[in-house]
């Protein structure tokens, strides 16, 4: 009998971790089988109905791309973009450019005009003067001192007439004041980069934008509008300066010469690889000016456009806070009467001190006592 209990017994033993086994895979199945159900409602929840407006608010804010917080302004007509069929330069809004346009349309254009007229005329008459009816023997003068000396002596006089507002013009042009704003351009094929070391030193990358019917645009891809600008002119990224105020130019490039320019500023100057060169502007108009890559580098040349957004200073301190750059300046300094009321204000005694206890007054001396003092 007591082998037949044990038995009982061992069998018993080796059955429980089985059981034991069974009801640890079953666990985890229901407590699935009991989850699923109660993530199914959760899921309803979370899952938008067609109707409602609270998922199509969220669906169209999702889809929305988020507004810019600076708005960038639309070109004038008129200025800093080519005129089709117009002659002579773009109207200028630097002090700089109005000076060398003035020299150009008021003098140079003038003095070539009637240099042109002179040669003409002088031509002229030699053909007729001089034709063979009426000279059948040419004449064999081969020297004319006063005729030399005329035209040695007035062509001098034209390149001084020419070369004194020149340098005037030279001087003017490339002595730097002091600068407000620091821009570095870097050129690349074909592409422009721009740095603004005294704001934060923040960087922007500036390329042309396709035309809606360009056939690499890609969906999502941002195109051109007359907003932005003429075609083969208008950028993503535009330069923002401020108006009224002087900024410099520390012009380079990555590869090849390129060439900064803006017609709008009288301003043309190379990028060199490997070199700095410096420039300035002090634009008084705010408007959109748009200008090119001038010096021939490469296939996609002509596909380096410029353009430059003069906006007042408090426009472009925005814009600058938009980009993530901060502005120069001393930090501001504390009220003065603030200051002074902090100063007198006497100081808190430290914490768990025993307050200071009030010294009594000393008596006032008598007459009496007085008099003996006296004596």
């Amino acid at each position: 009998m007591k082998l037949i209990g044990w038995a009982i017994a061992l069998a018993a033993a080796m059955a429980t971790p089985a059981a034991a086994q069974q009801t640890a895979a079953d666990q985890p199945a229901t407590a699935q089988q009991a989850a699923e159900p109660a993530a199914a409602p959760a899921a309803d929840a979370a899952a938008p109905t067609a109707g409602d407006p609270a998922a199509a608010t969220t669906s169209a804010t999702a889809d929305t791309p988020v507004a810019s917080p600076y708005a960038y302004m639309a070109p004038a007509p008129g200025y800093g973009v080519p005129v089709p069929g117009a002659t002579g330069t773009q109207k200028q809004v630097t002090e700089v450019g109005r000076q060398a346009a003035a020299f150009h349309d008021f003098w140079l254009l003038l003095l070539c005009a009637a240099i042109s007229v002179f040669v003409l005329g002088l031509l002229l008459y030699t053909i007729v003067r001089y034709r063979r009816s009426a000279h059948p023997v040419p004449t064999r003068t081969s020297h004319n001192t006063t005729i030399e000396v005329i035209w040695t002596v007035v062509p001098v006089l034209i390149l001084v007439a020419i070369a004194i507002p020149s340098i005037g013009l030279l001087r003017e042009q490339y002595s730097f004041p002091k600068a407000d704003v620091t821009i570095k351009v870097i050129g690349n094929q074909w592409y422009w980069t721009y740095q603004y070391p005294d704001n934060g030193d923040f960087e922007i990358v500036s390329n042309i934008l396709k035309e809606p019917n360009d056939p690499t645009l890609k969906p999502g891809d941002r195109f051109r509008t007359d907003k932005d600008g003429p075609p083969l002119l208008a950028v993503d990224e535009r330069i923002v300066i401020p108006a009224g105020k002087v900024v410099k130019f520390i012009v380079t490039s990555n590869d090849v010469i390129h060439s900064f320019a803006v017609p709008a500023f009288w301003s043309k100057i190379d990028a060199n690889p490997g070199q700095l060169n410096e420039t300035w502007v002090k634009v008084d108009r705010p408007g959109v000016y748009f200008g090119q890559c001038s010096e021939l580098c490469g296939a996609r040349h002509g596909y380096m456009p410029i353009a430059v957004e003069v906006v007042p200073p408090e426009r472009f301190a925005a814009w600058v806070a938009s980009k993530g750059g901060t502005m120069p300046g001393p930090k501001p300094v504390a009220n003065p009467a603030e200051t002074l009321r902090a100063i007198a204000k006497p100081a808190a005694a430290p914490q768990g001190a025993a307050p200071a206890e009030a010294q009594p007054n000393p008596p006032t001396p008598s007459v009496a006592d007085r008099a003996t003092a006296q004596n």
